[in-house]
């Protein structure tokens, strides 16, 4: 089994996220492209001590760039939108 702290990367914190954490009390996360709803959820809740409604994971395409002449891409990455329960919060991201 993987560790806790291996299925969670790091928060996604962009405006559109921070906007879902305010009005909709959802939080997005980078997570391990292997875990799947039910490890999310079980890690989330363990980590940061609160109650999760729904877990809801996606694929995202990591970009082509190019620097010059030469192209590269970025690595693709799953991103994770956690619902939290009515009056749950996650307080090292209320500063954010």
């Amino acid at each position: 089994m993987k560790s806790l702290y291996d299925v969670i990367k790091r928060p996604v914190l962009t405006e559109k996220t921070t906007v879902q954490k305010d009005s909709n009390n959802k939080i997005t996360f980078e997570v391990d492209r292997r875990a799947n709803k039910i490890e999310i959820k079980q890690a989330v809740e363990k980590v940061f001590k609160v109650k999760v409604a729904d877990v809801q994971t996606m694929m995202v395409s990591g970009k082509v760039k190019r620097v010059g002449r030469f192209s590269g891409k970025r690595p693709d990455w799953k991103k994770a939108v956690v619902s939290l329960k009515a009056g749950e919060q996650i307080p090292f991201l209320e500063g954010a």
